[in-house]
């Protein structure tokens, strides 16, 4: 489905129960990729096999299907929760009152993006910057970057981006810091196209759980490097 006319605009309070259904879906969606991380890890699978041995050498071949089907189910379950308890908290608190927790502040925003279908508009991305302090250093934090699927793929992603980026820019921010979980490796594709690869200290360097990109400078701010550190699942 092509949308014939695509805007990006500041969060309006008409476009709450949209903007909320997309942030859950975003979430929710990471639960299968991590489960299936979490399965094909070697010391996962080593655990797999261990039950199954298992409970084939209690003398029954239903252990041997149970014990491991139990372990998976319980991964499944813990993968569940983590996406699960982050759209309960969220949804309760900063995303309950968008107005109230990133637009009353002259630094941050949040923006929706919206698609023209025939003569209906509808929400179909999203994201926020919020200002951040470290001492005397003043920088922005970009997160909340959701698209629904099937408006994926058509560049709003990169959109999205350079709008955040361009009012961190407008508001002197020395850098942004955003967090993405090394299983989205769409979100690390499009974010390495802000990259300078003329530079070895902008590689871009997936490692561990959660990438962060960061603007070195004020005058370099079109150009994020980007580094990985360890951290728990992160949100959009």
């Amino acid at each position: 489905q092509q949308p014939c006319h695509l805007v990006i605009r500041r969060y309006r309070p008409a476009d709450k129960d949209t903007v909320l259904t997309l942030f859950s879906t975003g979430i929710l969606e990471h639960i299968r990729p991590c489960f299936y991380n979490a399965m094909t890890s070697p010391l996962y699978l080593t655990i797999t096999s261990t039950l199954c041995v298992v409970g084939y050498l209690l003398g029954s071949v239903f252990g041997a299907v149970l014990f491991p089907a139990a372990w998976v189910g319980l991964i499944y379950y813990c993968c569940h929760e983590v996406y699960a308890t982050v759209v309960r908290v969220r949804l309760r608190n900063d995303m309950q009152d968008i107005p109230g927790n990133f637009l009353s502040r002259p630094d941050d925003c949040f923006w929706v993006a919206e698609a023209e279908v025939g003569a209906r508009a509808q929400v179909v991305g999203m994201v926020a910057v919020v200002a951040k302090h470290s001492g005397t250093e003043k920088y922005g934090e970009m997160f909340r970057m959701i698209i629904f699927p099937q408006y994926r793929r058509m560049g709003l992603g990169f959109r999205l981006t350079q709008t955040a980026v361009d009012f961190c820019k407008e508001r002197g921010f020395s850098k942004v810091v955003l967090q993405t979980t090394s299983t989205q490796m769409a979100a690390v594709v499009l974010y390495s196209k802000f990259v300078d690869g003329n530079s070895q200290k902008y590689r871009l360097r997936v490692v561990h759980t959660v990438a962060s990109v960061h603007m070195l400078s004020a005058d370099k701010l079109a150009s994020p490097q980007i580094d990985c550190k360890r951290a728990t699942p992160a949100e959009p």
